[in-house]
């Protein structure tokens, strides 16, 4: 089930942050920090895979609140879309550890927005993220072109290429076939 609560908790909590100076530039890392309950938790006695992915959400909910985007998107009538995602898994999580989830915009181009996000237990990484994600237009459904968002944001100046990992992977999936069965 989807984490409505924490959503609800994430987004007072990020608004009022906002409000207290903990705003953010679209250059900066946020952090986000939760414990895993037990219902994060599989039959492996790990948070499961999927459950990292849907709390992943949260963090970039909190980024975009407090980078100002949460705002605009209320007031324009846009939603975010994730179009694409790879993610490794290196150490375990288990219930009751205390987790500070950290996302950033790695890269921009023409149409997408690339995220970074990893979850950190102890001061060790336990899972590394890549998002292809956009913002779109509620009545079309299309994404809209980067420079339209960040003009809205005040930030035309920011200039992200991707790094050669996030390019290597771009690339790399747009190779990928579509299935058509």
């Amino acid at each position: 089930m989807y984490p409505f609560l924490r959503l609800t908790k994430t987004i007072v909590k990020s608004s009022l942050g906002l409000k207290q100076g903990k705003a953010l530039s679209l250059t900066d890392t946020s952090e986000y920090h939760f414990t895993a309950n037990v219902n994060d938790i599989d039959n492996f006695l790990e948070m499961n895979n999927g459950r990292i992915l849907t709390l992943f959400d949260l963090g970039r909910t909190d980024f975009a609140i407090r980078s100002g985007l949460g705002v605009k998107l209320i007031k324009n009538r846009w939603g975010l879309v994730v179009a694409g995602s790879t993610i490794q898994y290196r150490k375990r999580i288990r219930a009751f550890d205390k987790v500070t989830m950290k996302t950033r915009i790695c890269a921009i181009d023409e149409r997408w927005f690339y995220v970074e996000q990893t979850m950190w237990v102890k001061g060790k990484c336990t899972c590394h993220a890549l998002l292809r994600t956009a913002v779109t237009d509620f009545k079309s459904g299309k994404a809209l072109p980067t420079k339209e968002i960040l003009d809205s944001l005040g930030h035309s100046d920011i200039n992200l290429p991707p790094d050669e990992w996030v390019q290597a992977w771009i690339q790399a999936d747009q190779l990928r076939p579509y299935p058509d069965i």
